[in-house]
């Protein structure tokens, strides 16, 4: 009876096989069973779920209509144990100079450098060719 009340669906929203690819990032991790990529999966959506709600109430008492970084940054200060590790990961709100609009179309998203330490994982979310 309990999973007829259940509405929420039991299948993960994010394809299996791209949480298994940045899994296997992880040098350390070799095999991944089924339960396990699902329990990832599955959290991860609740993750995602949770900081969104918690970003559109931060824009909500901002009386704006577009969650943004900063909104982001005050929800995750807001909850302690999400802050303690997710804080020093999100970019810092910066103030970027003005441009003309012929700037902005001439530059792409390859311009932006990565600091040292961190690694891109773009490439995971292209769709193979």
């Amino acid at each position: 009876m309990a999973e007829e009340e259940n509405t929420e669906t039991a299948t993960p929203a994010f394809p299996a096989g791209r949480v298994k690819k940045i899994m296997k990032l992880d040098r350390d991790i070799n095999k991944i069973n089924s339960e396990a990529l699902f329990l990832i999966s599955r959290s991860t959506e609740l993750f995602i779920k949770f900081l969104s709600e918690k970003s559109a109430q931060v824009a909500i008492e901002k009386k704006r209509k577009t969650v943004k970084l900063e909104h982001l940054r005050i929800a995750v200060k807001r909850h302690q144990p999400t802050s303690d590790f997710l804080l020093d990961s999100l970019p810092l709100p910066s103030q970027p100079p003005d441009r003309t609009a012929t700037e902005r179309t001439h530059s792409s998203s390859d311009d932006k450098s990565v600091p040292t330490g961190i690694r891109r994982i773009d490439h995971i979310f292209q769709k193979a060719s």
